[in-house]
């Protein structure tokens, strides 16, 4: 019998055509070990998977790589998602893989704190960016499951506690591989309308059922909103990333729709409480000024005017009074000044000299004579006495200088 000659990669082409022909190898889940892990510089991911007794080669393409919520390790078990085919170069069949997440909650509790980590250092969670609740919305955007028991609680919740409020449902698939994606594009929904506030969540469930609100699209597209969004995912005891971006975490989704809304009667019961409260103190001051008036309508200035006019005339007195001895002091001490300076220009008056029985002489030219050198014989003088003058001829004279 005469068989047809292949070459190599004849085998592995055919090879290859009967593995993508097989359904059950085009989309399988395999669960193993990560071993041999090498992330490629092109941002493929190279690595084997095994178990107990086998080890197949897997390649993950950095476009599904990219989409990763976690950072895979050596020794790690994960779940895997992909189709097996055969590389024809080399002729080993192996696992491409498109989707990878860790396999067990150990698993998806490191791949959450990885996540946490990296959008912690992009800021998302930053406290400083949180908005507060609006006090009393309007329009109020729900983003959940339209089949479970989550909407009913929030809208009974929302319609009970202020029917005025409207509300705007967006369903969307809230858990697995399709939930990130529905979640965010239920959301962009919301972002384009005029809302007040957005409630994003589902009720409780598995770490994996609630997984889609880890996945780095949505917490992200929370962190986006333009308005105060309420996280509100699972039960009191579960917490998600979304918990972290949004503005205001709530442990239930019906505690959501109560942060959300004030009670309507509760609030009139308040503004009838202030308005009792403030007509109260209203009347209460009041009540002071009118009593405070009627002190002041008995002052006896109100009761006889006049009587400020008298205080003011007395007290114009007094004044006068007071400018009338502070004139008389004055001209007292001006008296007793002109006094002593006139007692002072007498006892330099020659007056005075000459009342005690001195006389002046003066020559012809009418100057006094101080020395028997200043006039000649014969000449005439005059002497000047307290009462009187004397004219004279100078007959002869001596010269003598008086000692003490």
């Amino acid at each position: 019998m005469q068989r047809e000659i292949l070459t190599v990669s004849e085998i592995n082409s055919y090879i290859k055509r009967i593995l993508q022909q097989d359904t059950m190898l085009s989309g399988v889940l395999v669960r193993g070990e990560i071993s041999n892990f090498t992330r490629h510089s092109s941002g493929h991911l190279y690595f084997s998977l095994k178990d107990k007794t086998g080890t197949i080669k897997c390649v993950m393409f950095r476009s599904n790589a990219q989409r990763l919520q976690f950072q895979p390790a050596h020794g790690m078990q994960v779940l895997i998602g992909g189709y097996v085919a055969v590389y024809e170069r080399d002729g080993v069949y192996q696992l491409y893989v498109e989707q990878m997440m860790p396999a067990g909650a150990g698993a998806l509790h490191m791949a959450y704190e990885q996540l946490k980590e990296k959008l912690t250092k992009e800021g998302l969670f930053d406290a400083a960016g949180k908005r507060p609740l609006p006090f009393l919305p309007q329009k109020i955007g729900i983003v959940t499951s339209p089949t479970g028991a989550a909407i009913r609680d929030m809208v009974s919740i929302i319609r009970r506690r202020n029917p005025a409020v409207d509300i705007y449902v967006v369903p969307a698939i809230v858990q697995g591989s399709e939930g990130a994606v529905s979640i965010c594009q239920a959301l962009d929904v919301l972002y384009r309308q005029d809302m007040d506030v957005i409630i994003a969540g589902r009720g409780g469930g598995s770490l994996e059922e609630l997984w889609c609100f880890n996945e780095a699209a949505v917490v992200r597209k929370i962190a986006e909103s333009p308005v105060p969004i309420i996280s509100a995912v699972g039960h009191e005891t579960d917490v998600t990333l979304s918990d972290f971006a949004a503005d205001v975490r709530a442990a239930t989704p019906s505690m959501a729709a109560e942060l959300a809304v004030p009670v309507q009667s509760q609030l009139v019961e308040q503004l009838q409480l202030q308005e009792r409260v403030l007509m109260q103190r209203y009347m209460a001051c009041l009540q002071q000024k009118r009593l405070r008036l009627e002190h002041l309508m008995q002052h006896r200035i109100l009761q006889k005017p006049e009587l400020l006019w008298q205080d003011a005339q007395q007290a114009l007195d007094e004044k006068v009074k007071q400018l009338e001895q502070s004139y008389a002091l004055y001209l007292q001490q001006r008296q007793q000044q002109i006094a002593k300076t006139a007692a002072q220009l007498n006892a330099l008056s020659p007056l005075s000299v000459l009342s005690r029985g001195y006389a002046v002489c003066q020559d012809a030219h009418g100057a006094i004579v101080h020395s028997v050198n200043q006039v000649k014989i014969g000449e005439t003088v005059a002497v000047l006495l307290e009462h009187g003058k004397l004219y004279g001829t100078v007959t002869g004279g001596e010269e003598h200088i008086w000692k003490q």
